[in-house]
């Protein structure tokens, strides 16, 4: 059985894995942005114009998901405990 502790924890190293994540997403989709966006059009048969909205769509639903799944639940438990 799980522990408030250990799933406060778990949600805290969740949020700060997953806050890197983004920002490496970030960091790399604005630093090689014209070769991903040749990669990601040729992958994925995708007109290179567009893409810049899929990237913009993607961070951002990235960002409210951590958000909903990992902040908010470690910031109530904290609360909590």
């Amino acid at each position: 059985m799980m522990t408030l502790d250990t799933l406060t924890a778990f949600l805290g190293w969740c949020t700060v894995i997953n806050i890197a994540v983004l920002i490496v997403s970030t960091l790399v989709i604005t630093a090689f942005k014209q070769s991903i966006l040749t990669l990601h059009s040729k992958m994925f048969g995708l007109n290179s114009a567009d893409l810049p909205m899929v990237y913009f769509n993607y961070l951002g639903n990235y960002k409210i998901a951590i958000y909903i799944l990992n902040l908010v639940p470690y910031i109530a438990l904290k609360i909590m405990a």
